[in-house]
């Protein structure tokens, strides 16, 4: 599954926050960086498992995009954790402060 929200932090701040969460956060079930890059991190559980983070910048934050077939509910954990970003429109040009996460596919 595919899941993907926005926010106002760097992308080298969200890839260091998810490194950190879900090594000690997710505690029987812990993922550990395998490779990583600028905008990427690939993690892997002990049973093989792994979950893809890649940030990428936008007009109005950080669009961060995680994928996984094991820790969906780790990922929209994590999210929530993350400051979303300012709604810098007028009153009445549109909704909420934030994007909500994005699901695609089937777990």
């Amino acid at each position: 599954m595919i899941h993907e929200t926005l926010t106002s932090l760097e992308g080298r701040e969200v890839l260091e926050r998810a490194k950190k969460f879900f090594a000690e956060r997710v505690p029987h079930q812990a993922a550990f960086v395998e490779k990583e890059g600028p905008n990427f991190a690939t993690l892997r559980g002990q049973g093989g498992e792994e979950l893809a983070i890649a940030v990428f910048p936008g007009d109005r934050g950080t669009r961060v995009r995680a994928s996984s077939l094991f820790y969906d509910q780790g990922i929209d954990r994590f999210f929530s954790t993350l400051p979303p970003v300012e709604d810098s429109r007028a009153p009445g040009e549109g909704s909420g402060a934030s994007v909500p996460p994005v699901r695609e596919g089937a777990s």
